[in-house]
């Protein structure tokens, strides 16, 4: 995968990525909400390192903090929110994700990945999550990178900047290994041989309690 370029928005300008996550849809029980806020440097002036995101951390419900990122605002535009709820019933988990306020008309490959984001690079939330773990890395092999092993999102906006998709695995996250972020990808997924589970860049990424 392909990092994302740094973050030069605008003054004052914002991106609000809120992440909600549940283990059981049976009792929708609360377990984590985060409302995240990411805000280019005033007046008028680039970040002090250009190849890196920008950051604000909000606390999560339950205790911790969880930060998200942006790296390149012409696809993850100021102002555009993203929303994650994850849930685990009868042995499959069902993620969600919505987005507003992103590029009209087009789509996004998303993924749930193994780290959290960080500021320097959206390469730092590591590889795609995979239930059964590919012994090749990167991973391309259509036997590992597929949607069935994977947590895949990918979401086609309207008009308006605005999408959704939901993602049904039939499993459920070990406790000692589970999915740590939720990338926003430039390109839609491929799925072939040799480049199954590729999308491009980077362009934005937000930690979620998975």
């Amino acid at each position: 995968m392909v990092p994302g370029s740094g973050l030069l928005g605008p003054a004052r300008a914002a991106i609000i990525i809120a992440v909600i996550h549940t283990r059981s849809l049976a009792s929708a029980s609360l377990l984590a909400a985060t409302a995240l806020v990411l805000t280019a440097c005033g007046g008028g002036q680039p970040p002090a390192s250009p190849a890196a995101g920008t950051e604000v951390t909000a606390t999560v419900a339950r205790g911790g903090e969880g930060p998200a990122f942006t790296y390149d605002p012409t696809l993850v535009p100021a102002g555009a929110t993203v929303t994650v709820t994850s849930a685990e019933q009868d042995g499959s988990t069902v993620t969600t994700l919505r987005v507003s306020g992103l590029v009209p008309n087009r789509t996004y490959g998303a993924h749930a990945h193994t780290q959290p984001c960080t500021a320097a690079a959206g390469a730092d939330a590591g590889p795609h999550y995979q239930f059964s773990e590919d012994p090749v890395t990167p991973s391309v092999d259509p036997s590992y990178a597929n949607p069935m092993n994977e947590i895949w999102l990918d979401v086609t906006t309207d008009a308006n900047g605005a999408g959704e998709s939901t993602s049904t695995d039939p499993w459920v996250f070990p406790d000692d290994r589970r999915a740590e972020s939720v990338v926003l990808h430039e390109e839609p997924t491929a799925t072939h041989a040799g480049h199954a589970g590729t999308a491009g860049g980077r362009p934005g990424c937000t930690t979620v309690d998975f």
